[in-house]
Parts: structure tokens; sequence; C-alpha cells
């Protein structure tokens, strides 16, 4: 049986992910903070005939994100793919721009997005190279590539994340486990500014399964409208 863990599994992106690996027979592990959301996820999985789990965990804790993705692993017998893609609430999320930026707007940031993937690839990584085979995917807005000032402090943390995804990449090449980062350069589900493109979450989700699948050998792939 295969199965794929999402870090950061919410209503939107990561439900649609998870019902594209979950249509191909995939196992799905959710994980994030909130133990009554999953739920209610999982519950709309299993409804589909898709097996989906719960496995709450901050990811600003590293012991309880490890510990989640190895209960995960324990129940599916491992963790073929995983998934990366938490995004911060209003009340945690301070944007500021470059010129405003202070040291502590960005740390925690990075403690989020780089610090974060880092944790969730740790739990899953050795397990893959003992296998010779996984997939590692990590998602960020566009602005990790091309940064826009309003948002200066999070597109720094998520540049940093993009640049250590693609070394991984490069890393792992020949392993049998592919590493690469998704750049999102549109509003999900709903436009976050008035006129920005806008696409819905199962127009994106199919990406993933093509990184898993038909283009191991990218390190990067950004959807655009």
């Amino acid at each position: 049986m295969t199965s794929i863990a999402i870090v950061g599994a919410g209503p939107q992106l990561g439900l649609a992910i998870a019902r594209t690996f979950g249509s191909q027979g995939f196992d799905v592990a959710l994980i994030s903070r909130n133990r009554e959301k999953l739920d209610g996820l999982a519950g709309k999985l299993s409804a589909e005939g898709i097996t989906a789990t719960a496995f709450p965990a901050d990811v600003l804790d590293r012991d309880a994100l490890s510990q989640a993705l190895k209960d995960a692993a324990a129940k599916f017998g491992g963790i073929d793919v995983l998934e990366f893609s938490p995004v911060g609430t209003f009340g945690s999320t301070v944007l500021t721009t470059p010129a405003e930026t202070e040291p502590a707007n960005v740390q925690h940031e990075i403690e989020f997005q780089l610090y974060g993937a880092i944790a969730a690839t740790k739990a899953v990584l050795p397990a893959m190279r003992e296998a010779g085979a996984g997939t590692l995917l990590y998602t960020t807005g566009a602005g990790s590539i091309d940064p826009v000032p309003q948002v200066g402090n999070v597109n720094a943390a998520a540049a940093a994340l993009r640049n250590w995804a693609i070394n991984l990449h490069r890393e792992l090449d020949g392993t049998g486990i592919q590493a690469a980062h998704v750049g999102i350069d549109v509003s999900i589900g709903t436009p976050a500014v008035p006129g920005f493109p806008t696409a819905q979450p199962e127009e994106i989700s199919p990406v993933y399964w093509e990184l898993h699948t038909t283009r191991r050998d990218q390190a990067e792939l950004v959807f655009s409208l």
C-alpha cells in the first residue's frame, strides 16, 4: 500500500492533493494543528472511499511533527510521499515590507517554513533512502521566486525553503528519491487581491501527481495561469 503525508492539510489545496493521490489508491495522513478540522477532512475523504487519518501536530513543535510522521508511517507501513505546505494564520503571521522587517519577523517565518520542512524531511527521508524510493514536495507562494514588497518577510523565508528544496533535489539525484519545489503563482479558491489570478484547488493538485510520477527529473514547478 502507498501513502502520502500532507503537512499543513487544510480544506483547500491540502484536501485537493489528498483527493488526487487518494483516487490513485494512496492512504492519506493529514497533519496540522487542529484535530477537529482534520477529523472533518478525514471524514470527507472516507466518505469518498479514501483511507485518511488525522495526526495533529504543530509544525513549530519539531518533536510533535516528527512523532506525527512516525505514527503515520507506522499506521500505513511507511510514507511514500511527503507534501509540505503549512500556511500561517492572520493571528500568527505579521506581514512586513523589506524596509520594515525586523529580524524577529523573518525568524518566525523561517521557523515555520524552512525549519518545519527540514524537521518533516528528517522524519521520513531515512526510510526513503533505505527503500531507494520516495517523493518530497515543498510548496510556497511564487514570491519565493519573484518577491513582492508587501510580504517581504514571508518571501524571504519562502525563498530559503525553495533554495533548500532545489538543493536537496540535486543531492538526491540518482537515489530514486524525488525532491521538488512547487511555486503557486495564483490565489487559491478566492482572490487575495482584486484582479489577481485565481485557481481552484483541484486545478492545482494534479501538478503534485505529475512531479511524483512523470516529472521526477524536475526540481521545480511553478503553477500560474
